[in-house]
């Protein structure tokens, strides 16, 4: 799909009621509106195309980027691209869908690393979802791995800036959900933080208590097996 008719098919899928929406979680003015579903049709369509992502990615567009990501290769994604995406939007969702690409990559943990470090409350949250994403698909990786990110989220999530805060708290019930000692360690942490206040803005979106979030997951994957 050449990239012109791409951006057309993406603005003719907008709504009014979607931009109003995606607007409350920071998405900007530039963006179309487009709907998860319409996103997925196209992504099943392009399927993976390198140079069409970074097209996508430079008009700065919120439902581009966010296919940007969806259509780029992460065997071809160099590590200075990353570095510069992750730098140029302030919008939770994009970096949401930024984090699941960088989980695609060979070494996510280099970005784990270097971004859960990052005083930038949206680096920091990039961060912490990376790490989400691999605790919970990536079973390569020994418990071990994920202990200090533990003892990190225990010592700092309650003096840490808003949205990092939210990821921090978000990756605790991933790693949480990823084994029987790891949920015990997380379930310890969760009762020494408290309770994790976040500013959601104008949004719904409220932030999940992390015990009873694994709780629930954990009778729900259970009676799935059933």
């Amino acid at each position: 799909m050449e990239f012109p008719e791409l951006i057309n098919r993406l603005e003719s899928y907008g709504t009014e009621q979607n931009r109003k929406i995606y607007r409350r979680h920071g998405a900007g003015e530039n963006l179309y509106g487009v709907s998860t579903a319409n996103l997925k049709q196209l992504k099943k369509e392009i399927k993976q195309d390198q140079a069409l992502a970074e097209q996508l990615w430079g008009t700065g567009n919120y439902d581009a980027r966010i296919l940007a990501t969806m259509i780029a290769d992460p065997k071809q994604m160099q590590p200075e691209l990353l570095e510069k995406w992750v730098q140029e939007d302030r919008s939770y969702p994009v970096l949401d869908a930024l984090a699941a690409l960088a989980a695609k990559l060979p070494d996510p943990t280099v970005w784990i690393d270097e971004w859960t470090s990052s005083d930038d409350e949206w680096i920091g949250y990039a961060g912490w979802h990376l790490l989400a994403q691999v605790a919970t698909h990536d079973k390569k990786y020994p418990d071990d791995y994920f202990a200090p990110f533990l003892s990190n989220i225990e010592t700092t999530l309650q003096t840490s800036k808003n949205r990092t805060k939210h990821g921090m708290n978000n990756a605790l019930i991933a790693v949480g959900l990823r084994s029987e000692a790891l949920e015990a360690e997380a379930v310890r942490i969760a009762k020494s933080l408290g309770k994790v206040v976040v500013d959601h803005g104008e949004t719904d979106c409220k932030t999940p208590d992390a015990i009873a979030y694994i709780e629930k997951t954990k009778a729900r994957r259970a009676k799935s097996k059933q």
